[in-house]
């Protein structure tokens, strides 16, 4: 399908505007449906018992009391949700996690769930089920999984991407390479080489609403889901192979969403209340507790990375090395090779590699966060560079400029740069009034950049037009930060009409074709392009229909502002039909008018992003306070500027979080220490200024609107932005994120001793 470039470079109508969201009045009184407002008459209540070690062979689960408690429903354990998979490894890895079999892989794991009449009974029997344990070795640091003196979490894992291949287990379960150039001759033409490693800590994705479902499955094998999640069409492929139903008789509702930020891209307890609800004959519904999401769901990769980088004194990076040791979980995950996608993408060096090493630990099974692997990767490559500039006495933009990534740059991952726009947002940091602003005692100003390679996928929309002229687009992709604005904009500016008179609605999977996750930034991008095809769909019905009321060849008409227009010889004196006067008549000219688009969506341009922050250290408790922030980015187009600027604001304040106080803290025994927002701390308002935000747009020529994804790119430069300001408000060079209190002040503490 190709796509039209005068697109990009058009004046606009709609796109570019500032509308309210279609969905924020029933969000601030209370009317938006979120997962736990689903009801169904007769529904259970759900509980699931979770393991309370790290690493445990389970040797008995006897659940008879619980079976035999007044009230209780259905009981299921591993032996209620057979393996069905055939041999497909990753939906068993998924089965697995979804309930234990044979072993508890984490605290947390869970081992059997419950369905009862109320909550009290439930918990009852929850007490009732015996489970016999059998505790084994443990092992929750990624460095440590390994070492050969680790134990063993799977015996089937053999590492992938070796040479000559293993034969003996492990706990490393694929080694990625990327790359190209001779790193040795690189830095054999280097005058400086710098070589650090750097450790993060796991975070939660932070969204306020748990984990919710209410599944309900008939004795004829149909069944319906109404779920919190980023992608019902993917649950409902996964739910359904995971419990033997047809895809098509399994519907899945998607509610409003409270925020997942990759969190909700994996199935956790849906299967379980599925089974649970085939078992009892009647509804369930399964809501995590908060102690429940940041024991037993996803949360991101702890990891340990090393770089070394070497430049020429006129700050030409000559080469450079990563080493990315990235933890999935009790499962293998891919969070290493993505590591190497993003490590060196912002920059133009002609010897790079990357090596990243995917290990399983005794943690959840990790899910993506905004930009996954990204920001960890970022911190390591961009706190390098400003040590390298400092060693080699440049300013760190004037190095980052200096090596910056253009178009026609190969980047590390393969493909080589279209029109990207990392020059821009550097050139843009330099002139900012920002970077001019004077520092105040004992503060500090860092600068990072960041990369995401965005995604596209499969999409499928459908556009249908009322007989009064309104409009209703019906989306499959999950609106997770405005969409549904973003996509009614697109439509009203395809058609020609105003903005109120486009409804968008996400619809269940029983509506359209398959739509795959929002995820990877892909909602505008992929859904804007369908709605773009979708609408001219809808005006090629559009102008038959004028042709027909007209009596002329539909060759002769042209769409134009919004109404059809006859352009054939002799058609002078024929007026304009607007898209409500041919919608008024569409029962006697053919019937309804509809617009339907599917896609598989190619071409999501790279997204690219500089920040500064400015940091004050107190030298007495090691606590760093954001003081100030700029956000700087290519958005492509924007179509709604106050969405853009709301993502570039709340991925750097999940960054902002990550780089200072968030964590996962895991006691010797394996257990997650701090499962709640009380002890595991993000940032809220008073801990932040306003961060200021400036979009780019160097658009995208693959997208009909030059869109590029924006929800990823801004959460991956914080940790370095902060991390460098605090080297240059305290004098010490943090490794370790987050850059708590306590760290700090050890470094200070250090520094001075040493000293």
């Amino acid at each position: 399908m190709g796509h039209d470039q005068k697109y990009v470079d058009k004046k606009y109508e709609v796109v570019g505007e500032r509308f309210n969201r279609p969905d924020g009045i029933d969000k601030v009184t209370g009317k938006a449906r979120y997962g736990a407002d689903a009801s169904a008459p007769g529904q259970l209540v759900g509980r699931v018992l979770r393991s309370p070690h790290a690493h445990a062979q389970i040797l008995k689960i006897n659940t008879a009391k619980a079976e035999k408690l007044p009230g209780v429903k259905s009981v299921v354990t591993f032996e209620d949700m057979p393996d069905l998979t055939g041999g497909d490894q990753g939906l068993a890895d998924i089965l697995e996690n979804c309930m234990a079999r044979g072993r508890a892989l984490y605290d947390g794991h869970a081992v059997a769930a419950v369905a009862a009449v109320d909550e009290q009974t439930a918990a009852q029997a929850l007490k009732l089920i015996d489970v016999k344990y059998k505790k084994l070795p443990h092992v929750t640091d990624v460095d440590e999984a390994m070492l050969e003196s680790a134990p063993v979490i799977h015996d089937r894992i053999i590492t992938r991407g070796v040479e000559p291949a293993p034969t003996k287990p492990s706990n490393i379960s694929a080694r990625t390479q990327m790359g190209y150039g001779d790193v040795d001759a690189g830095f054999a033409e280097a005058d400086v080489i710098i070589e650090k490693t750097y450790k993060t800590e796991q975070t939660h994705q932070g969204y306020i609403e748990p984990h919710a479902c209410l599944a309900s499955v008939n004795p004829d094998g149909s069944a319906e889901l109404w779920v919190t999640t980023q992608g019902h069409f993917v649950f409902r492929n996964v739910c359904a192979s995971l419990l033997g139903l047809d895809i098509a008789k399994l519907k899945v509702t998607s509610s409003e969403i409270g925020g997942g930020f990759g969190g909700k891209t994996h199935v956790w307890g849906e299967p379980v209340a599925l089974a649970l609800s085939r078992k009892a004959n009647r509804p369930v519904k399964l809501v995590m507790g908060r102690d429940e999401v940041f024991r037993g769901t996803g949360p991101t990769s702890s990891t340990s990375i090393d770089v070394k980088m070497g430049a020429k004194k006129d700050g030409t990076i000559t080469a450079a090395v990563a080493e990315l040791r990235y933890q999935g979980g009790a499962f293998p995950g891919n969070w290493a090779m993505l590591a190497c996608m993003t490590a060196f993408a912002c920059y133009d060096i002609k010897n790079n590699k990357s090596i990243g090493w995917d290990v399983v630990v005794n943690r959840p099974k990790v899910a993506a966060y905004r930009a996954p692997s990204a920001p960890m990767a970022a911190f390591a490559v961009e706190s390098t560079i400003d040590v390298l500039a400092k060693e080699i006495g440049m300013k760190p933009i004037d190095v980052r400029l200096k090596n910056v990534a253009r178009e026609g740059t190969v980047a590390p991952y393969g493909p080589t740069y279209g029109p990207i726009g990392i020059e821009h947002t550097l050139k843009a940091v330099k002139d900012h009034p920002h970077m001019r602003a004077k520092l105040k005692k004992n503060q500090g100003r860092g600068v990072a950049c960041g990369f995401w390679f965005n995604i596209g996928g499969q999409t499928c929309t459908d556009l249908n037009i009322g007989v009064d002229g309104t409009v209703n687009l019906t989306l499959g992709t999950v609106d997770v930060g405005g969409s549904r604005s973003s996509m009614a904009m697109i439509a009203a500016e395809e058609l020609g009409i105003p903005y109120e008179q486009v409804r968008a609605n996400i619809a269940d999977t029983t509506s359209l074709g398959h739509n795959d996750m929002t995820e990877g930034s892909r909602g505008t991008f992929s859904s804007g392009m369908a709605t773009v095809f979708a609408a001219r769909d809808a005006i090629g019905v559009l102008k038959e229909r004028a042709a027909k009321m007209w009596g002329v060849p539909v060759d002769d008409v042209v769409w134009e502002n919004g109404q059809a227009v006859a352009t054939g010889e002799g058609h002078g004196n024929l007026p304009p039909l607007s898209l409500k006067e041919i919608a008024a008549k569409s029962g006697r000219t053919g019937g309804p008018i509809a617009g339907h688009n599917e896609v598989v969506a190619d071409g999501a341009g790279m997204g690219f992003a500089s920040h500064i922050c400015d940091v004050e250290v107190d030298p007495e408790t090691g606590r760093s306070t954001i003081v100030r922030y700029t956000v700087v980015q290519d958005a492509g187009k924007a179509i709604n500027p106050d969405y853009v600027e709301g993502q570039f604001q709340g991925g750097a304040t999940q960054g902002i979080g990550w780089a200072l106080n968030e964590e996962y803290i895991y006691g010797d025994d394996g257990r997650l220490q701090n499962p709640g927002f009380l002890d595991y701390r993000i940032p809220v308002c008073s801990d932040l200024p306003f961060i200021d935000t400036k979009i780019l747009e160097v658009p995208n020529p693959l997208h009909p609107y030059g869109v590029r994804g924006v929800g990823e790119t801004s959460i991956v430069p914080p940790l370095a932005a902060v991390g460098n300001a605090i080297a240059n408000a305290a004098g010490v060079r943090m490794t370790h994120a987050p850059m708590s209190p306590p760290r700090v002040l050890a470094a200070i503490d250090e520094r001075d001793n040493a000293g």
